[in-house]
């Protein structure tokens, strides 16, 4: 990709993406529900994901985590199905870094390849390949049987006697037995560990809850949290030097970014050093931050070297707000002055796997009521953007899997099939023969407006100006938000509705905006990119631009700006 594209990211689940099952059981085994493989994700899925404008395929629970499925047949050591969440686990409770999970793969002794497959079959699509990366913990049966030779386990080594050392792998709780609140069976089938170690959620006793993260145990970056003092970096810990080659094991597969997991949980101090040595050898690798402290943004980005932080807590959490009623559209503008520096560096998105989906009811309740919310996400920066499988067809997550009730969530915990995936991947064809009338309507809109955020150099790297201190009085400003974006012979005029009704306005182009890129009074030809209306107008800081806003909706105005107009 050249430095100034925009990266659109599709985030899909192997194990959901591809599942073909019809009626699904809650709580059900991956004999009666099946499993996706990565197989299915052939050339016609890559095909029409790249059509709907992604640049990059984030393949999310792909490396070999705890589940309760017997594969002991194909060399892979069973996990006690006390400690894995649901029937098919969590994703992020690693078994092995260096495996493939089986579940996903046709041939369970050839996943590697089928892997490897995926990833040559993703780049011939003209996308990028993003996995997870799991700093922070690791499943607590963790066993790598696939690890390289000359290469050490997770824990192999490890003076468990002492609570913290700084080359141990896990924190320990000596002279104390692990004894959850939570079953860990009874005889021969009990889940036992003494002593107990430190649990992921940084839980430094033995007795987490059902709501901690009691299936994982969290890795010792050299942070002394166990009565001692400081941080022990120098020399670089053992953790540090395993950790950085599953990085560079993983980008010398053909792995173009990682999604690293509660990167925040994780020294900075690591990140830094790691980071840098994975570019040393693969300079287009680049690195996504999940991370939830503002606080420490710049640190991770400025000094830690991640090229792209969650935009959670600022945009996501605004527009969630935003679009249940519950804050004005003008707190927006709040979100780009709070992170003024960061622009290019947030990945906006509007739903992930922890996310509750737009279409349920804990979010908008219909998926339509997400569109001014994708506009301003997808358009009003240089940021990446992110979609979740299925988003685009306005996929409710009503079900109630089993592990996973029936919370506005996909599962992750469980083997499952979703309808509107399923009647889309129409037996490997990936068409919209199946999809309903609304539902190819929704696509549509999604893949109108992210190839336009891919095709038109104003909204992929152009400057970024909003309109709401100008149109207090013009604007509903708790419904409607306005911005330009623009770039040398382009402007876009673009404002979103977040109602019910429709909306006209008159609004309102500063002088300041004139001043700032240059462009003289002229008339123009506008045309709205979305629906192909063209008007001629007069463009200038003393005449409204004209505007109409469907209810839930938006309009993206765009307009060429004769050179004989710039003034610099």
């Amino acid at each position: 990709m050249a430095k100034n594209d925009k990266i659109i990211i599709y985030q899909l689940l192997p194990r959901l993406f591809g599942n073909k099952t019809p009626h699904c059981v809650p709580n059900g085994t991956i004999d009666q529900n099946g499993s996706g493989k990565l197989n299915d994700i052939n050339e016609k899925a890559l095909k029409s994901l790249k059509a709907l404008g992604a640049t990059h395929v984030w393949y999310t629970g792909i490396i070999e985590h705890a589940n309760k499925t017997d594969y002991s047949g194909h060399g892979i050591k069973p996990c006690n199905p006390h400690v894995v969440k649901g029937n098919a686990g969590s994703p992020y409770a690693i078994t092995d870094y260096y495996d493939i999970d089986p579940d996903i793969a046709v041939d369970v002794n050839r996943r590697q390849e089928e892997f490897d497959s995926l990833v040559a079959r993703t780049h011939a699509a003209g996308m990028g390949v993003i996995i997870d990366f799991v700093p922070n913990h690791v499943a607590r049966e963790y066993h790598s049987d696939a690890m390289p030779a000359g290469v050490s386990d997770l824990g192999d080594g490890d003076d468990s006697t002492k609570a913290f050392d700084r080359d141990n792998n896990f924190y320990y709780l000596p002279g104390q037995a692990f004894v959850p609140h939570v079953d860990m069976g009874e005889g021969t089938g009990r889940y036992e560990e003494n002593p107990a170690r430190a649990t992921g959620n940084d839980c430094f006793h033995a007795s987490p809850d059902v709501n901690d993260w009691y299936e994982n145990v969290k890795l010792n970056y050299g942070s002394d949290y166990c009565g001692g003092t400081g941080c022990h970096f120098d020399p670089i810990p053992d953790t540090w030097c395993k950790m950085l080659d599953i990085l560079l094991y993983w980008a010398r597969r053909g792995v173009d970014a990682f999604r690293c997991d509660m990167a925040h949980m994780v020294p900075v101090e690591f990140w830094k050093w790691a980071i840098a040595q994975v570019k040393a050898v693969s300079p287009n690798v680049f690195f996504i931050a999940e991370l939830y402290d503002t606080s420490i943004y710049h640190r991770y980005v400025f000094e830690g070297g991640f090229d792209y932080l969650y935009n959670k807590v600022t945009l996501y959490d605004t527009l969630f707000a935003i679009t249940r009623g519950h804050a004005p559209a003008s707190d927006i503008t709040r979100c780009w002055q709070s992170l003024p520096d960061l622009d290019g560096h947030m990945l906006n998105f509007l739903e992930n796997h922890d996310e509750v989906r737009l279409a349920s009811p804990q979010f908008a309740g219909d998926a339509y009521k997400g569109l001014p919310a994708l506009v301003v996400s997808a358009a009003m920066s240089r940021a990446p953007f992110m979609l979740y499988m299925g988003q685009e067809l306005g996929e409710p997550a009503l079900d109630a899997e089993g592990f996973s009730g029936p919370d506005g969530r996909t599962t992750i915990f469980d083997y499952w099939a979703l309808d509107t995936l399923r009647r889309w991947n129409h037996d490997g064809a990936f068409d919209t023969r199946r999809l309903t009338a609304e539902e190819k309507a929704l696509r549509n809109y999604y893949k109108k407006v992210l190839t336009l955020c891919r095709s038109e150099a104003a909204l992929t790297s152009g400057d970024f100006f909003d309109l709401m201190y100008v149109n207090g009085d013009t604007l509903n400003t708790w419904h409607q938000y306005a911005f330009l974006r623009h770039t040398k012979g382009t402007l876009f005029v673009i404002a979103t509705n977040f109602c019910d009704e429709p909306a006209n306005a008159s609004l309102r182009l500063p002088q300041h905006a004139f001043d700032l890129y240059g462009i003289a009074p002229v008339t123009v030809e506008a045309r709205e990119m979305l629906t192909c209306e063209s008007k001629t107008c007069r463009l200038a800081s003393d005449t409204p631009f004209d505007i109409e806003m469907p209810a839930w909706g938006a309009c993206l105005w765009k307009i060429k700006i004769p050179n004989t107009n710039y003034l610099i």
